[in-house]
């Protein structure tokens, strides 16, 4: 038996090419489009694999449609990512819950296994490049071959490059491996991916097909330890160029959990069938507030997901965070697509795309065309709340190529629906100023919030962690927190700002609120605030309240920029939702009060456990 601990990865795939059942070699999308069908456009294939005891379990169904391939998980559990998916199998420092610890075994036993499974199947593998060349990992992805979805939507996401033709240099120092029946065998059904990082390279084990945590998530955990060693950070953003109607151009950086308006940051707003903008229903009294705008601001797309904010570890000098996309692929949700003619754009791309993409918890049949409205169902009655689809970058239109500086930098929390006679946190206005140190707060807690559709854990105001990425990074939170302080230190001309979708107290506004905010802000330009047009908040963790806001001329209703101002929303209940944020944010907060975290860091959190004021926050940064 081959030690398999002494393999590198270039040699890990030599054994496998010799002592595998087969092993295809893919070079491109199409060669996987093919391998996911089984070379089959006709029929539903089903990905199943033989377990121990007889059973034959699928794990996946997939067609071939017009537009690419379309694939859906008859567990429903497996359409949405378990934030618990991932455990660490090495000794490096680390705050996750080690495999050993969550087990009660070293991964060594399993790994052995794994390879012991995978030289009896008929395997595929290609190599790709996480992150951009010069910024990131060489990589190879080894698959079941009748897992070619999964392998299609890797590729789709990191870029698939010729075996035949590797760049000059070439040397694959991460792997992902892909194994699926183990998540029965090994784990009770649960998505379970396992990260190895090693002196000089880094291997994954995924042990799910739901692409989520393991093809997405899990080479972002690789970015953010590559970063950690060479002190830069992988952002969980999407990024835009805003070009207002006067031919200006200011950059968005929109952060946030799961949920939190990423993809949506780049959407053109959604506009009712009389042309207006509909800027939120009140839940209570049913009045709608509508705004006429006629021509939005040209958007150009930078990151959707993933931004190297890459320094080579040295000062940012301009003061904006430098920043370019870590993807060749989107990993966009369309729950939010309920009928034809909701989002033109997005709907002509998926329907006609120039190449094939990947359609997930889409109901398609084979040699149909998948339509992102046609959402997979739960239950009765019940779509599921992850739709996705898969798009190579290059497909957008007015996509801008190459890196940017950052103008904005916004955060983006779910909220629910807050009213006197149901309190909640729902208390955050349509846009509120931050302080560079109270945006590294909201960072480092960076909560979930409201309904989250993208994760199986939705219930109650939980927090995704540090930056938002915390979920994907393998090792310690002081680590993020220091180099997310850093970065705050050196992009003082950054303006930050909080945005909140769903709901703005007792009004329902969908992701209405940041698509406004980006439609001003962009149009305001670098201009600055006067003292007479903002006011801190009531909740100082808020920032600063805008006292009015005006857009081509008309001003916006001020309950929507103060919730304190709605009729439906007491000052009591205000208040109350006041404390469920200052509450969770202490409790969030105490973990990172550690022996390494910075000294300029510790006093900005004991600003917060000391209820500070805005002020306060100011005078830290």
């Amino acid at each position: 038996m081959v030690e398999l601990e002494t393999l590198t990865v270039a040699q890990r795939i030599d054994w496998l090419k010799e002592n595998a059942k087969s092993l295809t070699v893919a070079s491109s999308t199409k060669e996987l489009v093919e391998l996911a069908v089984n070379g089959d456009r006709s029929k539903i294939q089903q990905v199943a694999y033989e377990l121990p005891d007889g059973r034959n379990y699928v794990e996946a169904e997939v067609v071939r449609v017009k537009n690419g391939i379309a694939a859906n998980y008859p567990d429903v559990y497996l359409r949405r990512r378990d934030p618990n998916s991932m455990v660490i199998a090495d000794d490096f420092p680390t705050d996750k819950v080690r495999f050993s610890d969550r087990f009660g075994y070293r991964f060594d036993s399993l790994k052995q296994e794994t390879f012991d499974w995978m030289k009896e199947q008929d395997l595929a593998m290609f190599y790709f490049r996480a992150g951009q060349p010069g910024i990131g990992y060489d990589g190879v992805a080894i698959i079941p071959a009748n897992a070619g979805f999964f392998g299609l939507g890797l590729a789709l996401l990191q870029g698939i490059l010729d075996a035949n033709n590797l760049p000059e240099g070439f040397e694959p120092k991460v792997a992902i491996y892909v194994a699926p029946p183990f998540r029965h065998t090994h784990f009770e059904g649960k998505q379970v991916v396992v990260h190895e990082r090693q002196e000089n390279q880094y291997e994954m084990f995924s042990y799910n097909l739901y692409p989520g945590p393991s093809a997405k998530k899990g080479v972002y955990g690789m970015l953010i330890h590559l970063g950690n060693i060479e002190k830069w950070i992988t952002a969980h953003c999407a990024t835009v160029r805003v070009i207002t109607p006067y031919d200006n151009v200011v950059t968005f950086m929109h952060e946030g959990a799961s949920g939190g308006g990423k993809s949506e940051i780049l959407q053109q707003p959604h506009r009712q069938a009389d042309g207006r903008l509909l800027l939120g229903e009140n839940v209570v009294a049913k009045k709608r507030f509508k705004l006429e705008l006629p021509r939005t601001c040209d958007l150009e797309p930078v990151t959707d997901d993933m931004a190297l904010c890459y320094t080579n570890g040295k000062p940012v000098n301009n003061g904006r965070i430098h920043l370019m996309d870590a993807e060749d692929g989107w990993f966009v949700r369309v729950d939010h697509l309920k009928h034809y003619g909701t989002d033109v754009t997005l709907e002509r791309l998926s329907a006609q795309p120039e190449k094939p993409l990947l359609f997930l918890n889409i109901d398609a049949v084979a040699g149909s065309t998948a339509m992102l409205w046609d959402h997979k169902m739960d239950g009765p009655e019940k779509p599921c709340p992850n739709p996705r689809v898969i798009i190579p970058r290059d497909l957008f239109p007015g996509v801008y190529k190459g890196a940017v500086d950052v103008d904005i930098r916004s955060m983006g929390i779910r909220t629910p629906p807050c009213t006197t006679e149901n309190p909640t946190y729902g208390i955050v206005g349509l846009m509120h100023l931050l302080p560079p140190a109270l945006a590294w707060l909201w960072r480092l807690v960076a909560p979930r919030g409201h309904a989250n559709p993208s994760i199986t854990d939705t219930i109650g105001l939980t927090s995704e962690g540090v930056g938002s990425f915390w979920p994907f990074a393998t090792g310690k939170r002081v680590t993020q927190a220091n180099l997310l302080l850093d970065q705050f230190l050196q992009t003082k001309k950054v303006r930050n700002i909080l945005l909140p979708n769903q709901h703005i107290g007792a009004y329902k506004t969908g992701f209405m609120p940041q698509w406004i905010a980006r439609e001003f802000l962009a149009r305001k330009g670098s201009a600055r605030f006067n003292e007479d047009q903002i006011s801190e908040s009531r909740c100082s963790l808020l920032g600063y309240n805008l006292n009015s806001m005006r857009i081509e001329g008309k001003y916006l209703p001020k309950e929507l920029l103060n919730v304190a101002l709605q009729e439906e929303v007491s000052l009591e209940a205000y208040d109350i939702g006041a404390n469920i944020l200052n509450d969770f944010f202490k409790s969030e907060l105490e973990q990172f009060l550690v022996d390494d975290l910075n000294p300029l860091g510790r006093q900005i959190i004991e600003c917060c456990m000391m209820d500070g004021k805005v002020k306060d926050y100011e005078s830290l940064i």
